[in-house]
């Protein structure tokens, strides 16, 4: 008997989602680390760092993750083959850019102003080569559905960064002062700063690779050449198309260092900035976690008669669940703000124009498979491009003013623009039935109880916490009992 297709994409959802939310809660869990042990500029500087990282991981993959999907599900179709060639372009790419980096890797850190720090910026180029290698791998994983494999890769690849971040900061500072000579010190520095932070991803990342090895020993390192080139021209439109999505959420970490309103205290507002914007961090787990079981369910799907109903129905679930992640955040803010030191809580202002940008950002990608799975995935270009103009407009106009306050609703305002041109194309060449009454009822029904809940009068915060609760439920269960009631139609 085939298996229920909405049982198996909310089993893998849940497989996903729950290594990923423990990985993120207990690397949340380092939030009030950073933010009572650094200062303001120390945690703006691994912010920056961590921006470059993600620029550059969309970059070096290629867009092949998504490429393999395509061609894996094709019928008569060698997916080793296509694995293993995706793995090798990936891995080449990144071995230049090892070296590249490397050779200048002095060059590199005077120039961003960070002389005498040349070991980080070869520890970044040495994450790139391994986060961006593996991702095949997992992708793999994904494809073939071992979600509890990916899993616990993943899981244990979280634990050891935090562990070892925990390590560097609480510990090792006492021994490195007894002991001037420790083996450790050839690659951290004697006193804490940001540097541990960026080895501490290092070293999960070399455990990363550990793991993967016997994976990496089944590929077959034979080149197809007329395979890659069909990879390449699928895929490189994604990751260009890709690239505005990471740089709406990273983007304005690069641009704060030329625009910021106070040019001096660029990284600490960066630091303050961050430190809001990981409160949003459950919105974006959610629908990263979403995103991995729903990108090959969506491929495997395709050639079924009522596909396109059943991703209209993903559509209207997942805002339902989204804007109920939304108010959770938001109600319970006075407790969830106190994982920050007090230094960064003036971040906090920015939290629910960033949990609504991640709920764009989520129905975008939804909307967005249309011209993955019809092929035109050139119109991703043009489409996310536009997204890319919008946020550096905003920022640059107003950035010098408002600083990480302007940030967040370039966020807001590029996410929307892309979500309506993608779905203005999508309807011209991959209709889907999108149920709009539905959605906008969940997300109108949302943001109605959160700004009810600034209306109330001053209260202690149990009294608070019980109202906001009483709140929570008055959006779950009727929300609940009409899309369930209305589910066929």
């Amino acid at each position: 008997m085939a298996k229920n297709p909405f049982k198996q994409l909310a089993g893998e959802t849940a497989i996903y989602g729950l290594s990923t939310i423990l990985a993120r809660i207990v690397n949340f869990l380092l939030v009030p680390l950073y933010t009572r042990v650094l200062t303001q500029s120390d945690y703006g500087v691994v912010t920056e760092f961590m921006a470059y990282i993600a620029i550059l991981q969309v970059v070096l993959t290629l867009g092949l993750e998504t490429g393999c999907f395509r061609f894996a599900s094709k019928d008569g179709v060698d997916k080793e083959k296509v694995f293993s060639n995706a793995f090798m372009i990936v891995l080449g790419l990144c071995l230049l850019f090892f070296v590249g980096v490397s050779l200048f890797s002095g060059s590199i850190s005077a120039a961003l102003g960070y002389e005498g720090f040349r070991k980080v910026i070869m520890y970044v180029a040495a994450i790139l080569l391994m986060d961006n290698a593996t991702a095949i791998l997992f992708a793999r994983l994904r494809y073939e559905h071992k979600a509890l494999k990916f899993a616990i890769i993943k899981t244990l690849k979280i634990f050891t960064e935090v562990g070892t971040n925990l390590v560097l900061y609480l510990v090792m500072p006492k021994h490195f002062a007894a002991n001037p000579n420790h083996w450790l010190l050839n690659f951290v520095s004697a006193t804490p700063d940001f540097t541990y932070a960026i080895f501490a991803i290092f070293v999960s990342c070399l455990l990363c690779v550990v793991l993967l090895l016997p994976d990496i020993q089944k590929l077959h390192f034979r080149p197809d050449g007329k395979l890659g080139r069909e990879l390449l021209l699928y895929s490189l439109p994604l990751m260009i198309a890709g690239l505005p999505g990471v740089l709406n959420d990273f983007l304005d970490r690069v641009l704060m260092r030329f625009l910021n309103a106070d040019p001096v205290m660029w990284r600490a507002d960066l630091g303050v900035y961050q430190a809001g914007v990981k409160i949003a961090v459950i919105m974006s787990l959610f629908i990263q976690m979403f995103r991995y079981a729903a990108e090959p369910f969506f491929f495997q799907r395709e050639k079924q008669k009522d596909s396109k109903t059943l991703y209209a129905q993903v559509m209207t679930w997942f805002v339902a669940f989204c804007m109920a992640g939304f108010l959770f955040v938001m109600l319970y803010m006075d407790v969830i703000g106190l994982l920050l030191g007090k230094d960064f809580r003036p971040g906090l202002s920015i939290a629910p124009i960033m949990l609504m940008a991640y709920v764009l950002l989520g129905m975008q990608f939804n909307i967005s498979m249309w011209y993955k799975l019809s092929g035109k995935t050139n119109y991703a270009v043009w489409i996310t491009l536009a997204g890319l103009v919008v946020t550096i407009v905003i920022n640059a106009l107003f950035m010098p003013r408002y600083s990480y306050h302007a940030a967040a609703w370039a966020h807001i305002a590029s996410y929307l623009v892309m979500m309506v041109i993608s779905l203005i194309l999508g309807n011209k060449y991959y209709p889907i039935p999108y149920n709009w009454k539905k959605i906008l009822l969940c997300i109108g029904f949302a943001l109605a109880i959160y700004g009810g809940s600034m209306l109330l009068p001053e209260m202690s915060l149990w009294p608070k916490m019980a109202v906001h609760t009483g709140l929570m439920l008055i959006y779950l269960v009727p929300m609940g009992l009409y899309l369930y009631k209305t589910r066929n139609a």
